[in-house]
């Protein structure tokens, strides 16, 4: 049997080799999306993307008889650490093929490079973080994967767990129908809460874009600051993903709620736009982007929205707030003409966030496991 070699990724040439090897692995998986490659190459970027100034990261690909049969990469990302109290590294990127003798060598390799940096616990797959696609999905392979969320072969965390890593925890996904009539006592609540306080809900300005991001990073540290895993965002890495996000939102479908002028709230909704990218196969040249303009504009592909981030400030929690966000973003999907909208991720032990969200007639339909281990 050939022996499985694992190695750092050292140049540019490593590097696209690290990008590129999933969509190999997934070649003949009609559910497979391949991100943009230059989207990715800016994403590895260490000198563009400012979450590399607060964190470790290392690439590696394995190989048989010289052929690349897998990928990881590890890090530590320090404001976690520090955040949280602990000394956990993680694992992320991770693909390889139905094979646990290339799968145990990969995240032995990342064990192994992790408990010499002075960690004492592995998490994963995290890519790099909670702010970033993470989990393996383990329940749910019936379709493509929404945007900016992990899609592997049911086969990947099963070879994860046999070699001991261990649940942490369960991430849930939630699909509602354009269809759906929402009940009338939610609909009274929210009409009560408008008529009855000072809450007031608005989309949001795309000329004010820099300014609005100030505002909603604020409200989104403070209303995730004790779940499971998250980490703060500092402003430069803030203003990174916001700007990477904005060529596509559509501010209608960003809402921000305020407080005698003061934002309390906001939701987020992005297209999936993984509807479009499946037939681009990662590149946008030479034919990229005229299959997106096709898959998008022409032939209105994309008829589904993700419901990414949502936060309400500690003390406005249990008001009513979540309603209102939820049916606001829901009436705007209608109005738009969307068929379905997906509600992800919200946390297994969320359990307020869960019960809006059933309430508002979403349908719990796919799980993602981000899984532990000590080393």
């Amino acid at each position: 049997m050939a022996e499985v070699v694992v190695s750092e990724v050292k140049t540019n040439s490593e590097l696209n080799k690290f990008i590129e090897y999933p969509n190999k692995l997934y070649k003949d998986d009609p559910n497979y999306v391949a991100p943009l490659i230059s989207e990715r190459k800016e994403f590895f970027d260490q000198k563009k993307n400012p979450f590399y100034r607060t964190a470790n990261v290392k690439l590696f690909l394995a190989r048989k008889k010289g052929k690349i049969v897998g990928r990881i990469a590890t890090c530590i990302n320090f404001n976690h650490n520090e955040y949280h109290s602990e000394k956990c590294g993680s694992f992320g990127f991770f693909d390889c093929p139905d094979d646990y003798e290339v799968a145990s060598t990969l995240l032995k390799v990342a064990m192994i490079t992790l408990k010499k940096e002075g960690m004492e616990k592995m998490r994963g797959p995290l890519n790099f973080s909670t702010n970033h696609e993470c989990g393996f999905l383990v329940e749910g392979f019936d379709g493509p994967p929404v945007i900016m969320l992990t899609y592997n072969q049911p086969y990947l965390p099963k070879l994860a767990e046999r070699f001991g890593l261990k649940k942490g925890m369960d991430l849930i996904a939630l699909k509602i129908f354009a269809g759906y009539q929402v009940a009338e006592r939610i609909d009274r609540v929210v009409n009560k809460l408008k008529e009855r306080t000072k809450i007031k809900l608005r989309t949001m300005d795309m000329s004010d874009f820099d300014n609005e991001i100030i505002k909603i990073r604020e409200v989104y540290n403070a209303a995730w600051q004790f779940n499971w895993g998250f980490v703060p965002l500092e402003s430069d890495e803030f203003e990174y993903i916001a700007k990477n996000m904005k060529q596509i939102i559509d501010p209608k479908m960003v809402f921000i709620a305020e407080y005698e002028g003061k934002p309390v709230a906001f939701s987020l909704a992005i297209p999936d736009i993984n509807q479009a990218l499946i037939y681009l196969k990662g590149k946008l040249f030479p034919f990229g982007l005229l299959k997106l303009f096709w898959h998008t504009k022409i032939k209105n592909k994309v008829d589904r929205v993700r419901l990414i981030t949502f936060g309400v400030l500690p003390e406005f929690q249990k008001k009513g707030i979540d309603s209102m966000l939820y049916i606001a973003s829901y009436n705007q999907a209608k109005k738009d003409g969307l068929k379905e909208a997906e509600l992800s991720w919200i946390l297994e032990t969320n359990d307020l966030m869960r019960r809006g969200a059933i309430q508002m007639g979403a349908k719990e339909y796919r799980k993602y496991r981000i899984v532990e281990m000590p080393i």
